[in-house]
């Protein structure tokens, strides 16, 4: 339309358009201004000063975007300032600290909003079902916490510094096939970030996928400071909705760089959007090419993001591949992606083992590290030959290898219980040369791995002892519980290094807000020192306290109540005047009965075990002669139970049916023999009166020592009557009655050899090459708690060695009985 104005025509559309284009940059160099002001250190008087009329002009613009209140014509994004927070032990970024760090100004800026509910209005009207598919996707960041994200962090194995992604960087093929988070393009600035988020406003529904994609990448290219700054901002919203809408549209390409997108922004990984482009992948997934799959799973690691169904697919997939057009990048990063998602299919496994035989020579050190800990990870079992040929090639480059690749071929070892003796032997030179920078956790994962292994080199152990008290601040409970464990187990004696068990020790006091959470790590490193024959009380009073108890017991792990028991009857045999609490009896019943389970199922019908049996009755004169059972049930272990009086000859011994013990709990109370050999009565209340012609005694009250009662003695016309049953009334059976029921030895003073009714209790015991240091004599930790406290319940060991118990197996049944007999009674006093 024009009007004639003094017979000139004036084209009044144009000059509308001009009053808004003036308008809009006037706006703009506001808004660029305000954003200049954002990057100053926070002086928040001073901005309130400076941007009153701005904001003043802002908010009244963005009342016609944003509504709180009601619902509008259009649909609703609920804010949820949750969704948008920096991703706790996420992707780490330069600016991850100052982002919590940045002042809640009162203003309203570009790249802020108001904490209120909001509305954005749009033109478009979509279908309910669509409507509410991106309600629950936006207004819910938090949706997808169900699902348990392993968090990227090089701090999750080792000391900070490591990185677990170095292998990506050995070859050029893995930029096709991942990510490199410590590479990010050139920074744009914030007046630039400003017009894209302008145009995303402008341009409204009308945005396409590649139009969504480049503004999302150019975003990703702000400085990290600026970030939260971007994601709060309302029309940042509105782009993520446009691009959920046009979802269907984009290329595979697009996809990727939208997920490459949200990783330089910092996208949280619960948001629920997420859930809908991983959706869309998991669609697109047998279009995909093997790069680019392997791209996008990585990408969702990078995100923090667990996608167990992408991952599914991507395995599925594999089963078309073309495994002779891939190399070595592909396979290792396969295999990493297995063990950062913690599974392997079995069907995976043949082609896995395939591949990697035929590029072995080819892997260098730090992939020969990422394979080794994607195996662990995942839970692969190779076959044994595989991880053999692995290992080789693990020793031919260790000197070249990280630190951090090192300790994953040994969590490799540990986990295949390998004995490779080759990188074993080569710990001893390289340990001492590493532990001074390795940190806490890499000298944690060192020593648990020879632990594990049963393999003592105290080069290795002294080079970690001596870095561990300066370091043992740093310790977090499992890595403080874990070395203990590891020590202990190795038998490494506390006078070879001083200060490394108190100083391991005050770490878990320091962590011990952490026992809540992780109870198995006070439970182990109390275990490690119970092995070494150390024992705080503090910690030992909290783990046997009734709260840690209820705590550790309502663990669906048998494995910590299993714990609990060892340590209480340590304590009782270890510590007689302890008086802080203990486990109670029905918990100490119930691991007994299923430990004694357990044991017949395994232990009790080994042929080493059941032959010593065998030719032990036969040696000593039958079945009474000799019981199997577990002496001490807490020791986890089971025994072949003699008896000789003071003159070497066998007693026989009572032997219940299912009765896994004669001491419960690990409290000392040794089953009472009568010396004559009479065996088959119970002592009754009423054969005790009749014995001691007195009345049955009244129940005491609980809590109060029973008292022997007074003997008389019974005259002889009375004994006929009396003895009608048979039982001969000799002094061995007067000395069990004067010994008052109940009442155990002290376990610090064995029975005294001197007296004429003295009973020696032997505790035979046939033992494997696995309760032992790997090639030496050495008890393990366990087995060396057990030797001592038997001894100290008063029994005399004595050991069938696997070294020279085996061996006569093939021998004669007339060598096996002499051996036996020399065993037996060739030490006797």
């Amino acid at each position: 339309m024009q009007w004639k104005i003094g017979g000139a025509g004036i084209d009044m559309k144009s000059i509308w358009l001009q009053k808004c284009l003036r308008l809009m940059s006037a706006r703009a160099l506001c808004r660029v201004a305000a954003l200049r002001l954002l990057a100053l250190p926070p002086r928040k008087e001073v901005q309130r000063a400076k941007f009153h009329h701005w904001d003043h002009g802002h908010r009244k613009e963005q009342e016609e975007e944003v509504q709180p209140g009601p619902r509008v014509e259009g649909y609703l994004v609920q804010y949820n300032p949750a969704a948008y927070q920096v991703r706790q032990g996420g992707v780490p970024s330069k600016g991850a600290d100052q982002e919590e760090e940045l002042p809640r100004l009162s203003l309203t800026p570009p790249f802020r909003q108001q904490s209120n509910p909001y509305s954005v209005c749009t033109s478009r009207h979509l279908s309910s079902t669509k409507n509410t598919l991106l309600d629950l996707a936006f207004s819910r960041g938090d949706d997808s916490g169900k699902e348990t994200a392993a968090p990227l962090s090089p701090a999750e194995d080792l000391s900070p510094g490591f990185n677990p992604r170095a292998f990506q960087k050995c070859r050029p093929e893995y930029a096709a096939v991942s990510h490199d988070l410590s590479q990010r393009p050139p920074a744009i600035s914030t007046e630039e970030a400003f017009l894209l988020l302008h145009k995303v406003k402008v341009l409204k529904g009308s945005l396409g996928p590649a139009e969504v994609v480049h503004v999302l990448s150019e975003l990703g290219r702000l400085a990290p400071e600026q970030l939260p700054l971007a994601r709060a901002d309302t029309r940042f919203s509105m782009l993520l909705r446009y691009g959920v809408e046009s979802l269907r549209r984009f290329s595979v390409g697009q996809l990727l760089e939208a997920l490459r997108a949200f990783v330089l922004l910092g996208l949280p990984a619960t948001h629920g959007m997420l859930g809908l482009y991983e959706a869309e992948l998991v669609r697109r997934a047998e279009e995909m090419e093997p790069q680019q799959l392997l791209l996008a799973a990585d990408l969702w690691r990078c995100l923090g993001r667990s996608v167990p169904q992408y991952l599914e697919q991507l395995y599925r997939c594999t089963a078309t591949w073309a495994w002779a057009q891939l190399g070595p990048a592909e396979l290792v990063q396969l295999i990493y992606l297995m063990g950062e998602g913690r599974h392997c299919p079995a069907s995976l496994l043949l082609p896995l083992e395939l591949q990697l035989l035929r590029h072995l020579e080819q892997l260098t050190p730090e992939e020969v590290g990422a394979v080794s800990l994607g195996l662990f990870k995942s839970q692969s079992v190779l076959s044994e030959g595989t991880v053999r040929r692995l290992v080789d090639r693990a020793r031919k480059v260790v000197r070249e290898m990280s630190d951090y690749a090192l300790v994953n071929v040994l969590k490799l070892l540990r986990f295949s219980h390998l004995d490779h003796l080759g990188l074993l032997g080569t710990l001893g030179e390289e340990i001492p040369r590493r532990a001074p920078h390795m940190g806490i956790q890499g000298l944690m994962h060192v020593a648990l791995g020879c632990s594990a292994l049963h393999y003592r080199d105290d080069r290795v152990l002294q080079a970690i002892a001596d870095c561990l008290p300066s370091l043992a601040p740093q310790c977090r409970s499992k890595d403080a519980g874990k070395l203990l464990w590891a020590f202990g187990t190795l038998g490494f004696p506390p006078s070879q290094a001083p200060r490394l068990f108190p100083s391991l020790t005050q770490a878990l006091r320091q962590r011990e807000a952490e026992f809540k959470r992780f109870p198995e790590h006070l439970l182990t490193g109390l275990l490690g020192l119970a092995f070494a024959g150390l024992f705080p009380t503090d910690l030992l009073t909290l783990a046997l306290s009734p709260d840690f108890v209820s705590l550790a017991a309502s663990s669906r792990q048998l494995e910590l109540k299993k714990d609990l028991f060892t340590l209480d009857g340590s304590v009782g045999l270890e510590l007689p005047g302890w008086t802080g609490p203990r486990v109670s009896r029905a918990l100490a019943q119930e691991v007994t009965q299923q430990l004694w389970n357990f044991a017949l199922q395994d232990v009790c019908r080994k042929p080493e075990v059941l032959e010593a049996e065998q030719l032990l009755q036969d040696l000593l004169g039958g079945e009474g002669f000799v019981r199997k059972h577990m002496i001490l049930p807490h020791t986890r272990s089971i025994d072949l139970e003699v008896r000789l009086d003071s003159k070497g000859h066998p007693l026989p011994l009572h032997s219940e049916p299912d009765q896994p013990s004669t001491i419960l709990g690990g409290v000392s109370a040794p089953q009472r023999t009568w010396e004559g050999g009479h065996i088959g009565v119970t002592i009754t209340e009423d054969l005790l009166a009749q014995l001691t012609n007195i009345r049955p005694a009244a129940v005491k009250p609980p809590g109060k020592p029973p008292h022997s009662p007074a003997l008389h003695r019974i005259p002889e016309r009375e004994q006929v009557g009396a003895f009608l049953s048979g039982v001969d009334l000799t002094e061995g059976l007067m000395d069990a009655l004067r010994s008052p029921e109940g009442r155990p030895q002290s376990p610090k003073q064995p029975p005294p050899c001197s007296t004429s009714n003295r009973v020696l209790q032997l505790a035979v015991q046939v033992s494997n090459r696995n309760q032992y240091c790997y090639r030496t004599q050495q008890l393990l930790g366990l087995h060396a708690l057990k030797r001592r406290q038997l001894v100290l319940a008063g029994y005399r060991v004595v050991e069938l060695p696997p070294w020279e118990w085996f061996p006569l197996l093939r021998r004669s049944r007339a060598e096996k009985l002499d051996y036996l007999h020399a065993k037996i009674f060739g030490n006797l006093d």
